[in-house]
């Protein structure tokens, strides 16, 4: 299996309400996010990333003109326990922050083996929910960054 790449995506996904899609690791139980993802190829667009990760990780399909780029960047240490992912050597990531406004009541369908189930949240349960204090500031930050245009 090739090694991750270190840039990846955090798309917070919402509704018109401000309501956030958490999802909760399959391989961490307990542990909740937004849609994350790396690029597949250095060349990727992130744009690109975003509307791949959205689709595999909840099968909403992204309309990339809504798609909201807060240009954002954070860079973290990459946790010990998935460093083995990536080339020997690399410890941090960059993570480029997003977001997407989907109706009420839009359908979510987890990947199989990634995600074990998926809530929606108003904006501060689901910033006290994330384990990933990145994606705690970006749901902190949703209501400067939203478009509620759905």
């Amino acid at each position: 299996m090739p090694y991750k790449i270190p840039e990846s995506v955090l798309v917070v996904v919402h509704t018109p309400s401000l309501d956030v899609l958490l999802l909760e690791r399959a391989d961490r139980p307990g542990f909740w996010q937004s849609v994350t993802g790396s690029k597949d190829h250095w060349g990727e667009a992130l744009w690109k990333t975003c509307v791949r990760e959205v689709g595999e990780e909840t099968g909403i399909v992204v309309d990339p003109s809504r798609l909201i780029d807060w240009e954002r960047q954070n860079r973290y240490e990459i946790y010990a326990h998935w460093r083995g992912r990536y080339e020997p050597g690399v410890t941090h990531n960059t993570e480029h922050v997003f977001s997407y406004c989907v109706a009420e009541g839009t359908p979510v369908v987890l990947a199989p083996g990634e995600h074990l189930r998926y809530e929606w949240l108003g904006c501060e349960r689901a910033a006290r929910r994330c384990f990933s204090a990145s994606n705690v500031e970006a749901i902190e930050l949703l209501q400067r960054y939203a478009s509620t245009a759905c």
